[in-house]
């Protein structure tokens, strides 16, 4: 069975990848709590195939890497790559966002997930880019998911990301979307590496 490294230090991070990746045969681990990567990107695919790439040349190992955020249009696309730094707890960032956005009659917004995979020499293999379109609610609203979850509403399911059941969130976010569309392209690189 191949070693796929996630290039990141959040447990929560690889149990969700764990669950997309469940029907291929690798074994996913946590990179070093001390393997820092600088993510120095003005993109998520950028800060992605950065994070993939220096994991897998510090380690020699296969890794994967998402870079992820919430773009809100009436923000210019902010909190963007600072989505994880625009405070210090959910709750903060939560209040912030709509704290800045206040009555701006335009809510719309977007998620975004950026996935690369490097090989064990740390050359990128593959990318992708996953999409959820949604609108920020003026309050919370559910108590599942972690981040903007609460306020991140998405009309086709009438419902925000924090109340949504797993599987519904897990198959319409920008992670699901983003790991759907690269599913056919692992599932051949695991048949291919089984046979090497």
């Amino acid at each position: 069975m191949e070693k796929l490294v996630v290039a990141t230090g959040n447990p929560g991070k690889l149990k969700e990848i764990q669950e997309y990746l469940v029907d291929l045969p690798w074994e996913l681990v946590l990179k070093p709590a001390d393997l820092d990567v600088d993510e120095t990107g003005t993109t998520f695919i950028a800060n992605a195939r950065l994070k993939a790439s220096e994991v897998a040349k510090a380690l020699g190992e296969w890794s994967i890497a998402d870079d992820s955020g919430l773009a809100v249009d009436a923000l210019d696309g902010a909190p963007g790559l600072y989505s994880a730094r625009y405070g210090k707890t959910d709750l903060d960032r939560i209040n912030r966002l709509l704290r800045e956005l206040g009555n701006n009659h335009n809510r719309q917004a977007k998620f975004i997930c950026a996935i690369a995979l490097a090989n064990p020499q740390g050359e990128i293999v593959l990318t992708t880019e996953g999409i959820c379109p949604g609108e920020i609610l003026n309050s919370p609203r559910g108590s599942d998911g972690f981040g903007y979850d609460p306020i991140f509403y998405v009309p086709s399911q009438q419902q925000t990301f924090a109340e949504m059941s797993a599987e519904t969130k897990s198959r319409i976010s920008h992670r699901g979307v983003a790991f759907a569309q690269l599913m056919t392209e692992l599932k051949q690189l695991s048949a291919q590496l089984s046979t090497e």
